[in-house]
């Protein structure tokens, strides 16, 4: 459920442009380090709260990032905007004295500059936005930015993990993407019209290859960090896509060709351990169900609590799964930070405390109340 964004170019030429150029980057470097911001996200976590990190796309960029989602857009949320949340936010509410996502703030530099400072030799994160510290997915990101082009996620967080590797020694890093390469339409009518799979096996090989390249590299520098490989989501059950694919081979054959990519995550859990698999269409379909037999939408509405039953309909009030401009809404992303929590605690006994559906209502009612958009909320 993302979207690709790409930067523009920045030309300099001549020895006076390089040398304002080497000047600007310099200066930015040392801003590439971020700004606080407002914090209001983030609380300070507890001694013993377990570091987080992300990679990903914009399944993972939180929603208050004021710089890359004006606040005055229809993005992420509409007159809901100021309160509405990414998983990452959701966590950080739910239970931040125990997962620490890192302070909130300003981070990286604007891609130009960052394309500009590859050119010298340089490496500053990008694109600059408004997240977590830890947080360095960024929408629009494919499978190749974990390790190659601008973003170059991973190396970024290599950076972050060798800071304090003692600490990072317990910590946990979420590797969230591949929707931008499996899930447009143009990759779901490819992998719906291919009966032996041949087109399919390439992309999704080819994603695989750069999350085993991002995976490997994290691996081989800090062997007891936890991983948690993510899997595709099916983008045939997302509500912009319902009247599509309304027939059962083709949807035999999308879920054939994620299959693939799921079975080369769950591979990797086995070969870069500590590591687990997150099963997200096994997710989804625990909660909304999926599509009839002859492939048409057939989704059951999640009953969260009393007066609050969330669909898997488009639109920015908190009973619709997936927000206006296509991403989670808070209640989905409510559930999905607490069964995050829970696959954490089954697997490394973590022991966060479980987040109770009462709690989820609690959370998602509390964007109903949040201040209209516009009117001067902090993120």
């Amino acid at each position: 459920m993302s979207e690709r964004w790409t930067g523009e170019r920045l030309r300099v030429g001549g020895l006076a442009g390089a040398a304002l150029l080497a000047l600007t980057l310099a200066l930015l470097a040392v801003l590439a380090v971020g700004s606080g911001g407002s914090g209001v996200r983030w609380q300070q976590p507890g001694a013993g709260a377990t570091p987080l990190a992300v990679l990903g796309d914009s399944d993972s960029h939180s929603y208050g990032d004021s710089l890359s989602f004006p606040r005055d857009s229809d993005l992420r949320g509409g007159r809901y905007r100021a309160s509405s949340l990414q998983w990452t936010e959701a966590v950080s509410r739910l239970r931040p004295g125990h997962l620490d996502l890192g302070p909130w703030g300003v981070w990286g530099v604007p891609v130009p500059i960052g394309r500009a400072a590859q050119w010298l030799g340089l490496s500053l994160r990008q694109p600059r936005k408004e997240d977590y510290l830890h947080n360095f997915a960024y929408a629009g990101a494919g499978c190749d930015d974990l390790t190659r082009g601008g973003g170059r996620q991973t190396q970024h967080l290599l950076d972050l993990l060798a800071s304090d590797r003692e600490r990072w020694s317990r910590g946990v890093v979420v590797v969230r993407i591949g929707i931008n390469d499996l899930g447009t339409r143009e990759a779901l009518d490819a992998f719906a019209s291919d009966p032996v799979g041949s087109r399919s096996h390439a992309v999704v090989e080819a994603c695989l290859r750069h999350i085993e390249e991002a995976v490997g590299l994290v691996r081989s520098r800090h062997p007891q960090v936890r991983l948690v490989l993510v899997g595709i989501f099916n983008n045939a059950h997302w509500a912009r896509f319902s009247d599509r694919w309304q027939d059962p081979v083709a949807q035999e054959r999308i879920a054939r060709a994620l299959d693939r990519f799921d079975h080369g995550l769950q591979a990797m859990t086995l070969r870069f351990g500590p590591a687990v698999f997150f099963d997200e269409r096994s997710w989804f379909a625990a909660r909304w169900g999926g599509r009839d037999g002859a492939g048409a939408p057939a989704y059951r509405a999640v009953a969260l609590g009393p007066g609050l039953r969330v669909a898997n309909t488009s639109g920015d009030e908190p009973s619709n799964a997936v927000l206006a401009d296509g991403h989670a809404g808070t209640a989905w992303n409510a559930m999905w930070a607490a069964s995050l929590i829970d696959l954490l605690n089954g697997t490394w006994q973590l022991r966060i405390p479980a987040v109770p559906p009462d709690e989820i209502v609690r959370l998602v009612r509390a964007v109903t109340s949040g201040e209209p958009r516009g009117a001067g909320q902090n993120p």
